[in-house]
């Protein structure tokens, strides 16, 4: 039979009741402790991502040396030869840059709909 570790409860107390009879209010629970190991920072995130995009990029090359050959495309009355590869490799940046015109497009209006509010007079 395995033991279950322990965990360790933190009782939070109450301060005394206040003098005008108003109800005292719980104190707030101390923050965790961080664990003990590494402190993640910009630079180790951007390390990692870059670490990601190498992978990343690794991945895409293989794909496309072994997928070579070339197929016959038509696009909007184009007509082209080109290799399966970069074809589907134009076609992933294309839908990227369609998403992040999207995106680009929401952030630019919740930009705008935070200013307008900035500007309204705050209710007292």
């Amino acid at each position: 039979m395995t033991e279950q570790p322990q965990t360790q409860s933190v009782a939070t107390t109450l301060p005394p009741p206040s003098a005008n009879g108003a109800s005292p209010q719980p104190l707030a629970a101390p923050p965790p402790a961080r664990a003990a190991g590494r402190m993640h920072t910009r630079i180790s995130g951007m390390r990692t991502g870059l670490i990601a995009g190498f992978a990343g990029l690794i991945v895409v090359m293989i794909f496309i040396i072994q997928n070579g050959h070339a197929v016959n495309i038509s696009f909007l009355g184009a007509h082209m030869r080109l290799s399966l590869a970069v074809a589907l490799f134009l076609a992933a940046i294309a839908g990227a840059l369609i998403m992040a015109a999207a995106g680009t497009a929401r952030i630019t209006q919740l930009r705008r709909i935070m200013r307008r509010d900035r500007r309204k007079p705050q209710p007292s």
